[in-house]
């Protein structure tokens, strides 16, 4: 589990192909790794990863090809990834309960500075559109961010220096492709809804 809160941008140093996937070496920059072992888990760019290998400041990951299918940003030598831990109990959740489990691609339409901020709008997947909801919470690259606005599956969101500065949302532009996981709560809601429903029928 994460917060969506980005302790640090790495970058991928290599990849190696695997007989169902590849293995992602990172850099993980500054990302603090003195109490990170074998089979802990890393979020790259919002996908939750297992730590296959450790060398210095490298971490490896092994990735599926269903996961690479299914995600975007994790094939290309060079591309920054924003990186964050997971939780421990005792930590403060300062963005709000994200799995790593991506539940779509979603596709920005423009990212236009507005003051010192900037807005970010983007265009969801149809299937995963419905549970974003204004003033609600959405995982973009695996940072926690607040919508401000839904029109159909668009939706823009104000982003502030500081998350601009420290995240990979930097590098986006109209045509960037971001990995979306929407809020936890959402997912069972819509359950409990739909068990009602067929309960009742």
């Amino acid at each position: 589990m994460f917060s969506g809160i980005i302790a640090a941008c790495g970058r991928i140093e290599a990849i190696t192909p695997l007989e169902d996937g590849v293995r992602l070496s990172v850099d993980v920059a500054d990302l603090d790794l003195s109490d990170v072992r074998i089979g802990d888990s890393i979020a790259n760019s919002g996908v939750c990863l297992t730590v296959v290998e450790l060398a210095g400041r490298i971490a490896r990951f092994d990735v599926s090809r269903e996961t690479l299918n299914c995600t975007s940003g994790l094939d290309a030598v060079g591309t920054e990834v924003n990186l964050e831990k997971a939780l421990c109990l005792s930590d403060r959740l300062g963005g709000h309960m994200v799995t790593g489990h991506v539940d779509g691609v979603g596709e920005v339409l423009r990212m236009t500075p507005v003051g010192e901020s900037h807005e970010l709008v983007i265009r969801a997947p149809a299937a995963i559109a419905g549970y974003i909801a204004r003033k609600g919470s959405v995982t973009v690259n695996g940072v926690s961010l607040t919508v401000n606005r839904v029109e159909g599956t668009d939706f823009s969101i104000n982003l502030i220096p500081h998350t601009v500065a420290v995240t990979n949302l930097k590098r986006l532009a109209a045509g960037s492709r971001v990995n979306l996981e929407i809020d936890l709560i959402a997912r069972y809601v819509e359950r409990m809804l739909a068990w009602r429903e067929e309960s009742a029928a």
